[in-house]
């Protein structure tokens, strides 16, 4: 399973729902890691260097989806990518 990170604006909601379907999960908060506050490219070089996909939600940039579509695809790509396969990439979710 791949690790993952999410960043500030990441909705909270989404986050609980995705460590309660999968507990075993390796997800942080920049804030749980203790890089609350800091800036984009800080956040990005930090997730880099953890070998973590970071996941943004950015009210400013990004439409409004359904939790569960959304849900459903952190699912399966939490569950089934491989270490690396999401380096370099930017993906909006929905996949379909």
């Amino acid at each position: 399973m791949i690790r993952l990170a999410t960043d500030e604006e990441f909705n909270n909601d989404i986050l609980r729902a995705l460590r309660r379907m999968l507990p075993n999960v390796d997800v942080l908060t920049v804030r749980e890691a203790g890089h609350g506050g800091c800036a984009d490219p800080e956040v990005l070089a930090w997730a880099a260097e953890e070998d973590r996909v970071l996941l943004t939600h950015d009210v400013t940039t990004m439409k409004r989806l359904p939790i569960g579509s959304v849900l459903d695809d952190l699912v399966l790509v939490a569950s089934c990518s491989l270490p690396g396969e999401w380096v370099n990439q930017v993906q909006f979710l929905p996949l379909r």
